[in-house]
């Protein structure tokens, strides 16, 4: 008998207190993430929210969404944050999943995800064109920089610490980092 593959309801019958993705024809189901994750992925969504959603102290231009379910291909991947240039995505379509790529994503590592995370989305976002991948590992306390080229991602830059620093693309805010550990 032939294995029958995973679809989106097999996604929506998943319990609430795990999270779902569909990559590369396989289900992949992770716990719902420790404290040191959400308190990476808030606090970067606070400090980016202002100036690049808002516009406030800061360029604006930018639609940025926590855990957005994306529909890209067959494959369905929910990234910590995402945003879309507002030339892409205006706003928010009324509708449960994005099938626009992002153009910038952060993945915030756990020890049970990083290898999902690593290995399994990069390529896809590389596929769909999402031009910018931030990897956060809040307990090594690292935050990688890539950049799409060609069809491949770059790392452009690894900060660590309690650093402050400018990551492309959101190089006009200057990143605390010990906020993301909860350092500061």
């Amino acid at each position: 008998m032939g294995h029958k593959p995973p679809t989106y309801a097999d996604l929506e019958a998943l319990p609430d207190h795990v999270v779902g993705e569909l990559i590369a024809g396989e289900l992949h189901v992770s716990p719902r993430p420790a404290s040191p994750h959400t308190v990476a992925a808030s606090v970067l969504g606070f400090e980016l929210g202002g100036p690049f959603h808002r516009g406030r102290g800061g360029p604006g231009g930018w639609l940025l969404l926590d855990e957005p379910e994306l529909h890209l291909g067959q494959d369905v991947l929910v990234p910590d944050l995402a945003g879309w240039r507002r030339e892409r995505m205006p706003r928010a379509p009324r509708a449960a999943a994005f099938t626009l790529a992002p153009d910038w994503v952060c993945e915030v590592l756990s020890p049970s995800t990083a290898t999902l995370d690593r290995a399994g989305k990069l390529p896809v976002y590389a596929r769909e064109g999402v031009r910018h991948v931030w990897l956060l590992d809040p307990e090594a306390r690292m935050l990688e920089v890539f950049r799409l080229e060609g069809a491949r991602y770059s790392l452009l830059v690894t900060h660590t610490g309690m650093a402050r620093v400018r990551a492309e693309p959101f190089e006009a805010l200057e990143l605390e980092l010990a906020a993301l550990w909860d350092e500061a």
